[in-house]
């Protein structure tokens, strides 16, 4: 074996939106990425940048649904299983879709990818029932998204809306993970992060035997923007060098809680996850 094998990175790719001021998004997994070893690769599926004059709501720009699979197309011909690269691509993060055009364009690649490892954060973007385009998107994801995926990690309020039942407590975050692994067959690491009340930021994992509470002080009262995508990443960096699940979201936890800890202030109403805080 030469020395370039020996140390040939894992490979892990995102399939996720652009987020302007860099703190979210596909930059976020592409920082979290490197910064845990793992050669990183985007196919962006839309273009989010928030609006300074109108109190920095979403613009949302939506990729054209043939550069999408362009994207796709081209990381698979190069990484895939059929490409004959000495490192193949197994390993996908699926970040903001969209729309149900984009879901349906990335449902397609993944089923013809087969990858090993498909972590899903389930970016969901319906506050309540009203029908439209937020709520068939979600109903999409739901449909077509989970049931492909091997890891989500839902938020609080996502999963509340993918178990169906309202959480308050780390019990009913228990109850929500193991609700969520037994509608997609995934492993959960449900996030309770600061919505829950008490001096630690607590997220539960679930696989569908090992439970485990994972829990570290919490770093202020408000969320972090970029968290819940570099927690994620995380995951998916992990698992692509061949941690358990377990392992990934264990040492996700702790990435993301350094990064938190070391997060970057702008002029913008919040502040952003610093993925180099874990290396600090």
């Amino acid at each position: 074996m030469t020395s370039s094998a020996i140390s040939a990175p894992a490979l892990a790719l995102t399939i996720a939106g652009s987020e302007a001021t860099g703190g979210a998004g596909a930059q976020a997994d592409l920082k979290t990425f490197q910064e845990l070893g793992v050669f990183g690769i985007v196919n962006l599926t839309c273009i989010v940048s928030f609006d300074p004059k109108d109190n920095w709501n979403h613009r949302f720009v939506p990729v054209d649904q043939q550069v999408i699979a362009d994207q796709l197309e081209a990381t698979t011909a190069a990484y895939g299983k059929a490409s004959g690269a000495p490192t193949v691509l197994e390993t996908v993060k699926i970040g903001m879709l969209g729309s149900p055009a984009t879901i349906g364009t990335v449902e397609t690649a993944l089923k013809d990818a087969a990858f090993t490892n498909v972590v899903l954060d389930p970016v969901l973007i319906c506050k309540g029932q009203e029908p439209g385009h937020a709520l068939d998107t979600d109903q999409a994801l739901k449909a077509q998204i989970l049931p492909l995926a091997t890891f989500v990690t839902p938020n609080h309020f996502e999963a509340e809306s993918l178990s169906g039942l309202t959480i308050n407590n780390v019990d009913d975050l228990v109850a929500a993970a193991r609700k969520i692994h037994e509608i997609s067959g995934a492993a959960v690491l449900a996030k309770g992060g600061v919505r829950l009340e008490g001096a630690d930021a607590v997220d539960v994992f679930f696989d569908g035997e090992t439970l485990e509470i994972l829990s570290a002080p919490k770093v202020g009262e408000v969320a972090v923007s970029g968290a819940g995508c570099s927690l994620a990443a995380a995951v998916t960096a992990e698992l692509a060098k061949g941690a358990t699940p377990l392992e990934a979201a264990r040492t996700a936890k702790a990435f993301v809680t350094e990064g938190i800890r070391n997060r970057v202030v702008s002029g913008a109403p919040f502040t952003a996850l610093w993925q180099g805080g874990a290396g600090r």
